[in-house]
């Protein structure tokens, strides 16, 4: 049972593949009383419309209450609309026959979303007029407007929407409503003129004489766009307020009609433009192929050099091989960064005309596409990393074997315990390693975040450092535990041993770690760092004699050994189970770090000159590079606002940017006073300065990256243009395409636009239908990301509402030329074409070799092939 009260007082739209409705405004009251007018208007418009489809299949109706009411032609014409099929209708003559046919065909428009309730098959089968044209109003929302619905726009303002666009620049129009708007005319008959003008003389038209205007609309509809008449002059003119249904049905077969015209230009300029935008994009590829070999031939002569590694012998030669390096980065890098973004540009730009000509894009030669690599002088960083990296490799040598054999198996309670204390000792020296593979670490991530050129084996080696550390923290936790499991009884064999290895491992590893720091080359970049040495250096000093109080209590623990071993007679079996750390030893690198400490005070004293030294060249460079810095970023931002804002002609902006390239061009020499500056920096082997967060590396990249943005930017313009001239796309049509874009852009200038939104802006322009949309869709989306660019929308309009050529439209040209043959002659190419172009077709074609060819017959279909690939055809 269908509602058409509640069906008509909602619209569809689409949200997540299921049908809802939304409340339409001056729907028929609760008891579907309908005004005598409007009910002959809507009889009269509804039984066209009707006809218009089943007239497809040889049929029509004469009375809508009456014609329908077997269910018959009502099934016909729910086929004939949706191009589906519905079940088998029943054939025979009783009532209930016919109810089961028409609930058939109500059961069919329930199937597309559409909830019907109150409407029953008896009602259309007792001749039900009302609810008749009910029934047939809720199947042309359906199938005729439900698809102009989107998102909070409902079918109704979306076919409102476009009827204002389409009749805006016309005198005397002023669409508001599907009712009083149209009474007197002029409204068809602007419609039909926006679209076909040439089928009626608007100028000529008066708003006084709205029965002639009517009249005019409705017959050049019928005559010449198969549009046929469903409504009479006198009927609107003679009533009050037309029926809203009847106007809007009327109207949606004019949007129909018109919304996928386009025009078409003659075979032969079709020809001669697809030949001459190929002739200039060989030229383009060739020279493209040249640059490209050009510079890949630099690469390769210039990349061994700058993997040297060998030492030099010299100082003087040393020096010579980083002047060297520095004229490189000076003077010969910048040029040849410069090529490749020339390069790039002219890759971009001959894509962009392959693309806005629908030409494969272009794929260059095996080897010619440009990857340029920076080399960074890391050795130092790197080196330091290798040695730490090796002491710890070779610290942890045979550890895991150590850790994983089963001694304890087979050991008595004696050997248990002493394995188990000379494990504890262990843990205490893996403790004491843990700064190391920490600094290990840190030293390869700062490795990583300077993009030094063999990060991969750093990475590796640090990454296998790690792993093996955290083996040897498992296999010392399981070996624990197994001597743990193991263990009976804790006795303790030589508790004085156990205290001196316990002791002795720390204080072992402090001095070897103070004789490493002590011995270590320090780095430091400023007056700060260097006081902070100082600093902790003298706190280190401070410590020295509770260090030589713990030293002196662990060799009396080693004497108090000896002591109670002659005491009791006991014969000590070699050294201390323990440790493999003697008294001897500790007392040699005590001594060690004894000597160490006033060599480290002088060396602090003179890094602390240096580095004052230093502090006035990094305000001198900080002084420039503060200004240069901003200069460089407030250029960037310019140029941001510049691409957005894009006042003017494209050729006006064109201009306005190369005035601006040449400004920044002209700043160029504050750069090289700042390279000066810098040269002083590195000579003094300065890595940072706190006085300015720029570095001259960073102000490198920034002055080549706006030099790249700024002739990129240029490019787009130029591409712009490009895509202006390559489609005859006017200022005013650009204007209309963002004016149409924004308008249903809920979120303003979001970009991209979500796909519901951008469904309204294709019906606002004259497109419907679910296969169009998806037609579209897969055009500007091709990814199904669900949003729509405006670069997408302005490039599918461009080839939307020009004459773009295609593989098949080529194909037919060269059909029209040929006489609808399937062969052209060369004759007939130098009698259609220009004389350069009728050439290249005539050598470029291979001879038709099919069975009506004749002697000197040309396959143009072939040609065709090769122009366009064979994934267009």
């Amino acid at each position: 049972m269908v509602d058409y009260h509640a069906a008509n007082n909602q619209s569809l739209y689409s949200a997540g593949g299921q049908q809802i409705y939304m409340e339409q405004e001056n729907d028929w009251d609760r008891d579907l009383l309908l005004d005598p007018a409007w009910e002959k208007q809507q009889r009269k418009t509804f039984t066209a419309w009707c006809n218009s489809h089943l007239r497809k299949s040889g049929t029509q109706i004469d009375n809508i209450e009456e014609d329908f009411r077997d269910g018959l032609k009502l099934m016909l014409l729910l086929e004939v609309i949706s191009g589906e099929r519905l079940p088998k209708p029943e054939r025979g003559k009783m009532r209930v026959h016919k109810i089961n046919n028409v609930n058939k065909a109500l059961d069919f428009i329930a199937s597309k979303g559409v909830k019907l309730v109150s409407i029953g098959a008896e009602e259309i089968v007792d001749g039900n007029a009302k609810m008749t044209l009910g029934m047939i109003w809720t199947i042309i929302l359906r199938f005729a407007i439900q698809d102009i619905s989107v998102e909070e726009t409902s079918a109704k303002e979306g076919l409102l929407l476009w009827c204002q666009r389409k009749t805006a620049p016309y005198k005397n129009v002023n669409v508001q409503n599907f009712h009083i708007s149209w009474k007197d005319g002029l409204a068809f008959n602007a419609l039909i003129h926006r679209h076909r003008p040439e089928l009626i003389d608007y100028d000529k038209l008066r708003k006084d004489d709205p029965v002639t205007n009517l009249n005019n609309a409705f017959e050049v509809a019928e005559r010449y766009l198969d549009i046929p008449k469903m409504l009479d002059a006198e009927d609107i003119v003679g009533t009050l307020r037309p029926d809203e249904k009847a106007i809007m049905t009327y109207v949606s077969c004019f949007y129909h009609a018109f919304s996928g015209a386009q025009k078409a230009e003659t075979a032969a300029n079709r020809i001669c433009k697809v030949l001459a935008v190929n002739q200039e994009n060989e030229h383009l590829m060739e020279d493209y192929e040249k640059l490209a070999s050009d510079l890949l031939e630099w690469i390769r002569r210039t990349i061994p050099w700058l993997e040297n590694r060998a030492p030099e012998k010299t100082m003087t030669e040393m020096q010579q091989k980083l002047e060297d390096f520095r004229d490189y980065r000076r003077v010969h890098k910048p040029p040849k960064v410069q090529e490749k973004c020339q390069l790039e540009i002219n890759f971009n730009t001959l894509q962009t005309k392959l693309r806005l000509s629908n030409r494969p894009a272009f794929m260059p030669s095996e080897g010619r596409m440009v990857h340029l690599a920076d080399k960074f002088l890391l050795d130092h960083l790197a080196e330091k990393f290798r040695q730490k990296a090796a002491i710890h490799e070779s610290w942890t040598d045979g550890k895991e074997a150590m850790l994983t054999q089963k001694d304890y198996e087979t050991a008595s309670l004696s050997e248990i315990k002493a394995l188990l204390k000379k494990h504890e000792a262990f843990e205490s020296d893996l403790a004491a390693h843990q700064d190391r593979v920490e600094q290990i670490a840190a030293i390869a991530q700062e490795l990583n975040e300077l993009d030094y050129y063999d990060s991969p084996s750093v990475n590796a080696r640090c990454q296998k450092i790690c792993e093996q550390w955290d083996a040897l923290g498992s296999l010392t936790q399981s070996r624990r535990e197994s001597l743990e499991r193991t263990e009976k009884q804790l006795e303790s064999i030589d508790e004085l041993y156990l205290e001196y290895a316990k002791r002795a491992a720390p204080f072992n590893n402090w001095m070897e770690g103070a004789m490493e720091d002590l011995q270590d080359m320090f780095i430091v970049h400023n007056i700060e760092e260097i006081q902070g040495l100082i600093t902790a250096h003298d706190q280190f000093k401070s410590t020295l004699p509770e260090a030589n109080k713990e030293r002196e209590s662990i060799q009396a623990i080693h004497a108090e050994v000896q002591k109670i071993a002659q005491y009791n007679g006991i014969k000590l079996a070699g050294n201390n189970p323990y440790t493999t750390i003697t008294p001897q030893t500790i007392d040699k690198k005590w001594e060690k770090v004894q000597q160490l400490v006033p060599q480290r005070d002088q060396a602090l004293q003179e890094e602390l000159a240096r580095q004052q030294s230093n502090d006035h060249l990094r305000r001198q460079f900080a002084n420039q590079a503060n200004m240069i810095g901003p200069w460089i970023q407030n250029k960037m931002e310019e140029i941001g606002r510049i691409s957005i804002e894009m006042n003017g002609t494209l050729e006006d902006q064109l201009t306005h940017l190369r005035q601006y390239e040449q400004s920044i061009i002209e700043y160029k020499p504050n750069i090289d006073q700042l390279e000066g500056d810098h040269q002083l920096i590195q000579e003094a082997l300065i890595f940072d300065n706190k006085y300015t967060a720029y570095t001259m590396e960073h102000l490198r990249v920034g002055w080549e990256q706006l030099l790249t943005t700024i002739a990129r930017t240029i490019n787009e313009i130029e591409n712009q243009i490009l895509t202006r001239d390559a489609k005859g796309i006017s200022q005013e049509q650009l204007h209309e395409y963002r004016t149409s874009f924004n308008h249903f852009d809920k979120v303003r200038n979001s970009f991209p636009m979500f796909n519901p939104e951008f469904k309204a802006c294709l019906i606002s322009l004259g497109y419907d239908g679910d296969a169009e949309f998806g037609r579209i869709m897969g055009i500007v989306d091709p990814n199904n990301s669900g949003a729509v660019t405006f670069q997408a929308f302005i490039d599918f309009m461009s080839r939307e509402t020009t004459d773009t050529d295609t593989a098949d439209q080529v194909i037919a040209s060269f059909k029209i030329l040929a006489g609808d043959k399937n062969y052209i002659t060369a004759e007939e190419l130098r009698r259609e074409l220009p004389p350069d172009q009728a050439e290249y077709c005539i050598a470029r074609m291979a001879p038709y070799t099919g069975p009506d060819a004749v002697p000197g017959a040309l396959d143009y279909m072939s040609f065709s092939t090769a122009l366009y690939g064979e994934s267009d055809l």
